[in-house]
């Protein structure tokens, strides 16, 4: 007898998902590995000639408009019951639209094509996670969500490696324009193999923005405030990529150090892939709470190793290797704790708030985080980061306590 697919959790939608996020993430991750040095080196090597502040400004700003439209992405699938038309509108902006930071002469023009295309990356998120917890039961959100955390970080992992490999023969401009195949192939498979998946989705279109979040339960909101506390102190990993290029820079060269901290960031996105899903199978098993706060513990623990500032790469490789167990606690069991925790009738929006809180965070962390590194010290930001860390690990701690 054939299996019933509403029980086998790998699906047609968790697959193909899966198969989507990896293209893409291999697309955008090629832009995200040379934004560092795009922005940083000087004009006649192809950069902006910018600095830290600059980046941090950027990111920061991406990451916090981007995630202004993931409650309304997120809202909008829940009424209509339609996810795909904004999985699609999404990965077409991404993958189109990041490639072009490669003909960009100003800091106006980087900032513009980077919002935008980060824009629709957060218009596809709400509805991509929702689309997943509808697709499986929910004794198997933390394998689903695992499952799509592994293919993305593995897209992540391609990425900074086709980076890595292409940028001594096409230079930065060169390398960042070959983004646009892998986000080509994203779109088509989002297209002609993603499927709405209805299963016990409730649609009412009469109910406002307001009475979903209301709706929200006491857990879900607890949920939130730790994951806020977090995402201020939490940054965008291209400052980890800049720590380890200004760290290194003085025995290594200027070249040498930037090919060094791409292959860092390779080996924080494979850490990253190998753990998300056995994360997810844990999660599923011995429960989401305890392990999303383990993942605040590992990022304190990345900015403390990266704060003493110690010219060694295999040091440097333990602060990323860190951060690469962060983003597979965090990331699936964030995301399988939500689905958990949300009625099915608001969970669209519900994951749009959530990411909208890490979106937030992130451009506060990002920001802050810039400026306390050029007007203090690196080192400044880095225990900045692992202090709001600490906190949130305690506030799960405390939503631990909380029946669900």
């Amino acid at each position: 007898m054939r299996p019933n697919p509403t029980k086998a959790w790998l699906n047609r939608n968790v697959l193909a998902t899966g198969i989507v996020s990896l293209l893409s993430d291999a697309g955008h991750e090629i832009v995200t590995a040379l934004l560092p040095l795009f922005v940083t080196l000087s004009s006649a090597m192809g950069g902006l000639g910018a600095n830290a502040a600059l980046l941090g400004t950027i990111e920061g700003l991406s990451d916090g408009l981007s995630s202004a439209a993931k409650p309304v992405s997120g809202h909008l699938s829940d009424r209509s019951r339609r996810r795909k038309p904004w999985m699609v509108l999404g990965y077409v902006a991404t993958g189109v639209l990041l490639p072009a930071v490669a003909f960009v002469q100003t800091y106006i023009g980087l900032a513009v094509l980077r919002i935008s295309s980060w824009v629709g990356r957060g218009v596809r998120g709400p509805p991509r996670d929702a689309l997943l917890s509808d697709s499986v039961q929910p004794e198997q959100y933390g394998k689903a969500f695992g499952f799509h955390r592994a293919m993305d970080s593995i897209g992540a992992v391609i990425g900074p490696t086709l980076a890595f490999l292409l940028l001594p023969y096409l230079g930065v401009r060169h390398t960042i324009l070959f983004a646009i195949i892998p986000g080509a192939l994203s779109i088509l498979v989002v297209v002609l193999f993603i499927k709405e998946a209805k299963r016990g989705l409730v649609s009412d279109k009469a109910v406002t923005f307001r009475a979903s979040i209301s709706s929200f339960p006491r857990n879900f909101k607890l949920l939130l405030v730790a994951q806020g506390t977090f995402g201020i102190g939490n940054f965008a990993n291209s400052l980890f990529i800049l720590a380890a290029l200004q760290i290194l820079t003085p025995s290594l060269g200027e070249m040498a150090a930037a090919s060094a901290s791409l292959g860092l960031y390779v080996l924080l996105n494979a850490v990253y892939a190998l753990a998300s899903f056995p994360v997810g199978v844990l999660a599923d098993r011995r429960g989401k709470a305890g392990l999303l706060g383990l993942g605040y513990l590992f990022n304190a623990l990345a900015c403390l190793i990266l704060a003493f500032w110690i010219n060694s790469v295999m040091v440097i490789g333990f602060a990323f290797v860190a951060v690469g167990l962060q983003l597979a606690f965090t990331d699936t069991a964030e995301a399988a704790l939500a689905a958990e925790l949300l009625p099915k009738k608001v969970v669209g929006t519900g994951y749009g708030v959530l990411q909208l809180v890490d979106g937030v965070g992130d451009f506060a962390s990002s920001f802050v985080v810039g400026l306390l590194w050029v007007i203090f010290s690196p080192v400044v930001g880095l225990v900045y980061s692992a202090l709001l860390s600490v906190i949130a690990w305690a506030m799960i701690l405390w939503l631990m306590r909380k029946p669900h």
